[in-house]
C-alpha cells in the first residue's frame, strides 16, 4: 500500500476511536514513514523538522488564549451576554428566535470577513465564541450546527471568493502552480470555476441547519477557560469595556498591519495590563490561563507540520497520484472522480488546502489535459481537490479552530462534535459538486 494512504488511514482510524490527535498523527507519520523505507531514526529527524515549522503558529495561538482571557476578565463578555439573555425574554418567543438566529448570523459574517475584510483566520474563534458559549447554551444550540457555520465561513470563503485569503488560494497558488505546470490560464474566471463546488459547500450548510441540529441540546453552564465563575448580571463599569474593546480593535490593526498575529495579540494583552484592567500581578496567571486553553490546539498544528513533512518527504504523493491515472481507463468521469479523492485523501493528512495544491498541480495538469477537460474545469478539479478534506480533518485549522472556542467550557470533543460533523456535511456535497463542475464546464 502507498505509505501515504497507509499514514493518513493509520491516523484517521486513530483519532476515530479516540486515541487523542497528536498521538495519532506522530503514529501515523511513523507508519507512513517505515513503509517508505525512511526507516525510524529518518521519520523522527524529518517529523522534527516539519515540527519547527508549526512552532511559530502554535505561539501565535498562545498569546492570542491569553488575550482572550484579558477580556474574559474584564467583563466585556459576561456583558453581552447579560443583555442577551435579558432581551431575548421567554425562549419560545419570537424575540428569543430572532436573537437566537442573529447570533448564528453574527458567526458565520465573522467567519466569512475572517478571509478577506478582516484576514484574520481562525484568530477571531477564541475572542468571540467562549464568551457566547453561555448564550448559546441559553437557546439550547447544538454546538455541532456552531463548529459547521464556522468551518463553512472559513472554507468557503476562501475557496470562492478571491479576496484576502482567497487571493492567496485562488489566485498566487491555484492558478499560479497550474500556469507553472503548463496549462495557460489568462482569461480563466476563477469564480466560475469554482461556483459549482461552492454551492455545494452551501447546500451542506443547509442541511446542517435545517434537519441535522436543528433541534435543541441542551449544555451546563460551566466555567470557561481563565474566565473563572459565572456571573451573568453583574455591572461591569463603562471603563473596562471600554479598554477592551479598545484593545480588540488595536489587535486586529496591528496584526493587519504587521501581517503577525503573535504581534497584534501581545500588543492587545498590553493595553490590558498598561490600562490596569489585568494588574501586573495579575499578568501571569492570565498568561497561564490562555495557554491552557490553548494548548489543545497549538500541540495539534505542531505535530500536524510534523506529519506533513514526513509524508512529503516519503516521495510518495506523486507515486499515489500517478498510480490512481492507472485506473482512469481513459474515462473523464472516472479519472475526475479518482483525482478529487486523492485531493481529499491528501488535504485529510496534511491538514492544509494551501499545502496540497502545489503537490497535486503538477500531475492534474497534464492528466487533465490527457483526458480531454477544458481549463476551466481542470481549474476547478484541482481546486476543489485542494478544498477537499480542509473540512473534516483532524489536522485542520478549520476544525481545529472551531474546537477551541467551543470547548471553552469542556462540553465539546474535537473528533465527534467537529471533525466528524463537518466531515458528512461538506466534503461529501463538495465532493460531488466538484464532480459535476468537471463534467459540465
Amino acid at each position: 500500500m502507498n505509505a501515504v494512504v497507509l499514514a493518513v488511514v493509520v491516523m484517521l482510524a486513530l483519532s476515530f476511536a479516540r486515541v487523542h490527535v497528536v498521538i495519532s498523527l506522530i503514529l501515523g507519520a511513523l507508519v507512513g514513514g517505515i513503509s517508505a523505507g525512511m526507516g525510524m531514526t529518518r521519520t523522527m529527524e524529518s517529523f522534527t523538522e516539519g515540527i519547527a515549522n508549526g512552532a511559530s503558529i502554535a505561539l501565535s495561538y498562545v498569546m492570542l488564549g491569553a488575550f482572550a482571557v484579558a477580556i474574559a476578565r474584564s467583563g466585556m463578555p459576561q456583558a453581552f451576554a447579560s443583555w442577551v439573555i435579558r432581551k431575548a425574554g421567554d425562549e419560545d418567543s419570537a424575540r428569543s428566535k430572532g436573537l437566537k438566529w442573529g447570533l448564528l448570523g453574527v458567526l458565520l459574517v465573522a467567519a466569512i470577513m475572517s478571509q478577506n475584510l478582516v484576514p484574520i483566520h481562525i484568530a477571531f474563534i477564541p475572542l468571540l465564541v467562549p464568551p457566547l458559549l453561555l448564550v448559546f447554551n441559553r437557546f439550547d444550540v447544538d454546538r455541532r450546527l456552531l463548529a459547521c457555520i464556522m468551518t463553512f465561513g472559513l472554507v468557503t470563503t476562501y475557496m470562492y471568493l478571491p479576496y484576502g485569503f482567497g487571493n492567496v488560494f485562488l489566485n498566487d497558488i491555484l492558478l499560479a502552480n497550474i500556469d507553472k505546470a503548463g496549462l495557460e490560464t489568462d482569461g480563466i474566471n476563477v469564480m466560475k470555476a469554482m461556483g459549482i463546488p461552492a454551492l455545494g459547500m452551501a447546500s451542506g450548510l443547509l442541511v446542517a441547519v435545517l434537519f441535522s441540529y436543528r433541534k435543541p441540546r441542551h449544555y451546563e453552564d460551566r466555567p470557561i477557560e481563565g474566565q473563572g465563575d459565572v456571573h451573568l448580571g453583574e455591572p461591569v463599569s463603562t471603563y473596562r469595556i471600554g479598554v477592551a474593546l479598545a484593545a480588540v480593535v488595536l489587535c486586529l490593526v496591528v496584526q493587519i498591519w504587521a501581517d503577525s498575529l503573535l504581534l497584534g495579540a501581545l500588543v492587545g494583552f498590553a493595553v490590558f495590563v498598561a490600562a490596569r484592567v489585568i494588574k501586573w500581578s495579575e499578568a501571569d496567571a492570565v498568561f497561564d490561563s490562555g495557554m491552557k486553553m490553548m494548548a489543545m490546539i497549538g500541540f495539534i498544528m505542531i505535530a500536524a507540520q510534523g506529519f506533513a513533512q514526513v509524508m512529503t518527504d516519503t516521495g510518495q504523493v506523486d507515486s499515489l497520484v500517478k498510480a490512481s491515472a492507472d485506473i482512469f481507463g481513459g474515462s473523464k468521469l472516472m479519472g475526475s472522480f479518482v483525482m478529487l479523492l486523492v485531493g481529499l485523501l491528501v488535504t485529510m493528512g496534511i491538514g492544509s488546502s494551501f499545502s496540497t495544491l502545489p503537490i497535486i498541480t503538477t500531475i492534474f495538469v497534464p492528466l487533465c489535459a490527457s483526458l480531454g477537460f477544458s481549463p476551466l474545469a481542470t481549474v476547478s478539479i484541482i481546486g476543489t481537490a485542494g478544498a477537499l478534506g480542509d473540512a473534516g480533518s483532524p489536522a485542520s485549522d478549520s476544525t481545529l479552530g472551531p474546537t477551541a472556542g467551543l470547548n471553552a467550557d469542556g462540553q465539546h470533543d474535537h473528533i465527534r462534535d467537529t471533525v466528524l460533523p463537518t466531515f458528512l456535511h461538506y466534503n461529501i456535497p463538495l465532493l460531488l459538486a466538484g464532480w459535476v463542475a468537471s463534467m459540465v464546464l
